[in-house]
């Protein structure tokens, strides 16, 4: 255990997660764009309707019926692409700030322990669960949820950002991180903490809605079962986001990726011959060798790490010291 911990902490100090705008591997910072253009968007045609006095009953009517998740099944029947574009969907400042903000914690620490593959295939699968509980809590338990009508439904990345938050919890419980703010770091679970007293006591003061809870109740269940499946060796996330990233660019085959792409890059092949730079050398570890490390974290996660790979880091990162 004490090597897992100091070979993260290594990790931490190497390679400090940032918004890099030009890194396709950084899933977290393109989550984080794709949410905030996505507010910027519908406040800005908000602003359009109201300066040209449609109302914001247009607004609503016209725009935003047809972007959040309906509480009504046969309504969300009708209008299936409001799946993708709720979760991406926020009108509140502080919504879409304080879901940002865990969403770049969690995601972050995620994306460290199992890899930038899983980050987008946690938050959709999470968002789903969050609506299939929603629907559920206000259809099935009328008395305790604000009763459905016409325009009632969900929208946001709670149940996204919840997702992550149970799964790096379940997935490394002891885990302390950020250590750049406590010595030794802060527990993960202390985050989880926080983030759930917060969403908490929006609703006892009046500021959140309990249908919410019911919704970001669906991520913590997806997270949670993610994390687990992923302890067991599953490798579902990476399986699923290879097959749409291979959708999404059918029409371009130099960037498709392949089993075999992916296993090369797993065994760390040589760089190369043609116009060779001489090592860099941390101490007695190759500087390119440290590089290497890190890239497999980003690509498949700390647990993905073998121990002779813990050791070289801690030993690089003794070395420097």
């Amino acid at each position: 255990m004490h090597t897992n911990t100091s070979a993260m902490e290594v990790a931490e100090k190497e390679r400090t997660p940032g918004l890099s705008l030009g890194e396709e591997k950084n899933m977290v910072t393109q989550l984080l764009l794709v949410n905030i253009t996505v507010f910027i968007l519908l406040y800005f045609i908000k602003i359009i309707y109201l300066m040209e006095e449609y109302g914001e009953p247009a607004f609503v009517r016209d725009i935003l019926s047809n972007t959040i998740v309906s509480a009504t099944p046969s309504t969300l029947l009708s209008k299936p692409w409001t799946l993708l574009t709720a979760m991406f969907a926020h009108m509140d400042f502080w919504d879409i700030f304080s879901n940002m903000v865990w969403l770049f914690v969690f995601g972050t620490i995620l994306q460290q322990r199992a890899g930038y593959k899983q980050i987008p295939v946690v938050y959709v699968l999470g968002s789903f669960a969050g609506y299939a509980t929603y629907m559920a809590a206000v259809n099935l338990l009328p008395g305790v949820f604000p009763p459905v009508t016409a325009g009632t439904g969900i929208m946001g990345a709670h149940a996204a950002v919840m997702a992550m938050a149970a799964g790096v919890t379940f997935l490394s419980p002891g885990l302390r991180v950020f250590p750049q703010l406590w010595r030794g770091g802060v527990p993960v679970w202390i985050f989880f903490g926080i983030f759930l007293l917060l969403h908490l006591a929006s609703v006892s003061v009046g500021d959140g809605s309990i249908s919410h809870l019911a919704f970001m109740a669906g991520g913590a269940i997806a997270g949670a079962l993610l994390a687990i499946a992923f302890k067991n060796g599953s490798r579902f996330g990476d399986k699923a986001f290879d097959v749409f990233y291979n959708i999404t660019h059918y029409f371009d085959p130099k960037k498709k990726l392949s089993r075999k792409a992916s296993a090369e890059a797993a065994t760390f092949p040589e760089p190369p011959s043609r116009n060779p730079m001489p090592f860099v050398k941390v101490g007695h570890v190759p500087e390119h060798r440290v590089n290497e490390i890190l890239d497999k974290i980003n690509d498949q996660g700390m647990e993905s790490l073998s121990p002779e790979d813990r050791e070289i880091l801690i030993r690089a990162s003794r070395e420097e010291e």
